[in-house]
């Protein structure tokens, strides 16, 4: 083991006397990852179904490798979902619903996501530019917030790290939501992002990835090692 992880573990290991961070591992794709993702104690298993995304699954396909999750770790991705759509995800098992959106979304957009699956059950991620406020509004209608990449023309799985100082003076100021880090975030980068931010909360996609939709073995397996060490 190089001297740069071991020192990163010790570090861990401190951290990890006083919390435990929660861990999503999102766009799988493949019946090994997520079977890995769950003996290395994921808390949280990320399918997406934006047919855009190089991650994209069918809903069908989405539900079956779910079905190897335990219930209360399924999350179904999708962007500026419809209701008709929200309501099938509703009933093919998943327990909690993340959906990307943009600012141009309204309130009544966001009641009906709420209204559907409930603020407990919804996950919002706003597309927020860097130049733009983030929606507080948002915080009404969702328990959870997850604060990705803004990269124009993709939507999440950009690989880019995010704005870590904007994570942590939403997550400061709003200490009643659930605030997720995503973007970027891999076995180089997850401690440095728990020591600028403070957060309880990571999504890794990319970060831990041979191709898009692939899981690299090795990088899932020191990722939980660097977060988790035995």
């Amino acid at each position: 083991m190089n001297p740069e992880l071991a020192a990163w573990i010790i570090a861990c290991s401190i951290r990890s006397m006083y919390r435990r961070v929660q861990i999503k591992i999102c766009g799988l794709t493949r019946e090994a990852d997520v079977d890995l993702a769950l003996s290395l104690g994921a808390d949280y298993f990320g399918f997406i179904v934006y047919p855009k995304s190089p991650r994209g699954l069918s809903l069908e396909r989405a539900a079956e490798l779910a079905q190897r999750v335990p219930r209360g770790k399924r999350v179904l991705v999708d962007v500026e979902t419809g209701t008709q759509e929200l309501e099938r995800y509703r009933e093919a098992g998943f327990d909690f619903f993340q959906i990307h959106c943009g600012l141009q979304v309204g309130l009544a957009t966001l009641a009906a996501w709420s209204g559907l699956v409930g603020a407990d059950r919804l996950w919002l991620a706003p597309r927020v530019a860097p130049e733009d406020d983030f929606p507080l509004a948002t915080l009404e209608f969702a328990q959870t917030l997850l604060v990705d990449t803004y990269v124009p023309g993709q939507v999440g799985g950009t690989g880019v790290v995010g704005d870590w100082g904007r994570f942590s003076e939403l997550s400061a100021a709003h200490p009643l939501t659930k605030w997720i880090l995503a973007g970027g975030l891999g076995p180089a980068n997850v401690l440095q992002a728990l020591s600028q931010t403070a957060a309880d909360h990571l999504d890794i996609n990319s970060g831990v990835e041979s191709a898009p939709g692939i899981k690299d073995p090795a990088k899932l397996r020191e990722v939980f090692q660097i977060l988790r060490p035995t």
